[in-house]
């Protein structure tokens, strides 16, 4: 079954005060998502999801990094980038998971803002105005904290339980007033390096 998208939608966040005290810097986050039908709803357990995934996977990629590319302005601009999924009720994980971790939908984004990090992900099931949790984190430095964000966001009518949504998110800078530090700077502290940060 082809992929059909019932609608998209784009969300730009801007923080100009945090903590009670103005940011130097704004903060700004944008998400865009599409609602599709779920191609392996109604049909049992299917063993090869892999030609709707190639089906699919590419066009999503492809309208969601253009989506958010034309919103921040250019790929250079972003910061911190992310992914997610949430299938509706009849689906399975799996397919949520599907239609994102596959290289024929990330690589548009990782390709378009030149990152070197992987995609920060969240995969879930939910009815109509679940959750959407867009982690995000720096597309180059995965201990960059200051760039661990998650944009929170839900749609009223999706997905249905035949539906899956797929969104992508980024940031034009950091957590205003970000002051935990850096992973490096434990790492340092506790004696270990970033290739065995748990010392095992």
């Amino acid at each position: 079954m082809a992929i059909q998208i019932r609608k998209t939608g784009l969300q730009i966040e801007t923080t100009l005060i945090e903590g009670g005290k103005a940011a130097a810097v704004p903060l700004k986050l944008f998400s865009a998502f599409a609602v599709v039908n779920n191609p392996w709803a109604g049909r049992g357990f299917v063993e090869d999801l892999k030609p709707e995934i190639h089906a699919a996977a590419p066009v999503l990629g492809e309208l969601l990094t253009r989506m958010i590319i034309d919103a921040v302005g250019s790929g250079e601009a972003v910061e911190g980038y992310g992914k997610a999924a949430v299938v509706g009720l009849n689906g399975e994980i799996e397919h949520a998971s599907a239609l994102i971790h596959t290289l024929r939908f990330g690589n548009f984004y990782r390709q378009a803002v030149g990152a070197k990090s992987y995609l920060a992900f969240c995969n879930t099931r939910g009815p109509a105005n679940a959750p959407i949790m867009i982690p995000l984190m720096d597309k180059n430095d995965e201990g960059r904290r200051s760039h661990y964000l998650t944009i929170q966001t839900s749609i009223p009518d999706a997905p249905a339980a035949d539906e899956i949504v797929v969104a992508l998110g980024a940031s034009v800078g950091g957590r205003p007033h970000h002051r935990i530090g850096d992973r490096y700077q434990d790492l340092k502290d506790l004696g270990q390096d970033v290739a065995n940060p748990a010392g095992v």
